[in-house]
Parts: C-alpha cells; sequence; structure tokens
C-alpha cells in the first residue's frame, strides 16, 4: 500500500498545523482565565483598573495590575442586602482592604404587577 502525499495530489488537510496551533493557545488561555477565576483573583471578579490601587499613592501601575492578576485575591461575602468584598495577599500577608455596599433590591410582589 502506497500513501499519497497530499501536496502533490492538491487536497488539502481539514485541520493544518496553524489552526491547531492558534486552537491550543486559546485553549491554553482560556484554561489560565478559569484558573484565575477558580483561586479567586481580583481581576476575574469584576474590579475596575482605577480600583486596584493596592498601596493606595492614588495611582494606578502596570504593577498593580498585574498584581491584580497573580497576587491579590477576593473574598465575596452576602449578608442580606449588605455584599462585602475583601481583598487580600495570596500569600496570606494580610488584608488590603475592604469594600462593602449595601444593594436594595425591589419587592417581589411589586415586580410582578
Amino acid at each position: 500500500m502506497s500513501r499519497h502525499d497530499p501536496k502533490l495530489s492538491g487536497v488539502r488537510p481539514r485541520f493544518p498545523l496553524r489552526r491547531k496551533i492558534l486552537l491550543g493557545i486559546v485553549v491554553a488561555l482560556l484554561a489560565l482565565v478559569a484558573g484565575l477565576h477558580y483561586t479567586g483573583s481580583a481581576a476575574t471578579h469584576g474590579i475596575t483598573t482605577r480600583d486596584m490601587d493596592w498601596n493606595g499613592d492614588g495611582t494606578v501601575t502596570q504593577g498593580e495590575i498585574a498584581q491584580a492578576v497573580f497576587s491579590v485575591v477576593v473574598e465575596q461575602k452576602q449578608d442580606g442586602n449588605r455584599q462585602c468584598n475583601t481583598f487580600a495577599w495570596r500569600s496570606g500577608a494580610g488584608t488590603i482592604r475592604m469594600d462593602c455596599k449595601t444593594v436594595f433590591q425591589a419587592d417581589a410582589a411589586a415586580t410582578k404587577e
């Protein structure tokens, strides 16, 4: 039995090497984002860049944004109408800050009407 060379017969593979590499990169990036979200990374929990001022100097640097991705974790708690986000270092060195807000929800009976 002889195998035909695809380049000689003019038949292109359905899933070329370039697409396989691109798919691998996309899957790896999605796995990274999923892993960061699972471990509680602050960057994947809806925090805006203006709130990433971890040292309190009033400016957000690229280093602080990188810390939000890799070094800062957030723990979200809800107690009734009160929602709190506690930001801490991933290494366990301590709490950076706690942001709490009170959320008022519309009455269930009023929304049905």
